[in-house]
């Protein structure tokens, strides 16, 4: 399983993917710099970054996802 893949939030969608016009779920995604919150579009490739910290592991992003315990980026 790809972790660029990785199941949205149903229902939870991405505040700086709004902004923007766009309606994309929260997901944990995978960059150079480690995993993130953030937003895919519908063809899969990442539209925005969300949180402001990035994790180690995709275990860690994903419980910070699951219980809030992360800071939402306000501008891009």
């Amino acid at each position: 399983m790809s972790v660029d893949r990785a199941p949205p939030q149903e229902g939870k969608l991405g505040f700086l993917a709004q902004a923007a016009g766009q309606a994309f779920a929260l997901q944990v995604c995978h960059s150079r710099a480690g995993f993130y919150i953030g937003t895919r579009d519908d063809e899969g490739l990442p539209f925005s970054r969300e949180s402001a910290e990035y994790w180690g592991t995709e275990g860690e992003a994903a419980a910070a996802l699951a219980g809030g315990a992360w800071t939402q980026r306000r501008e891009p």
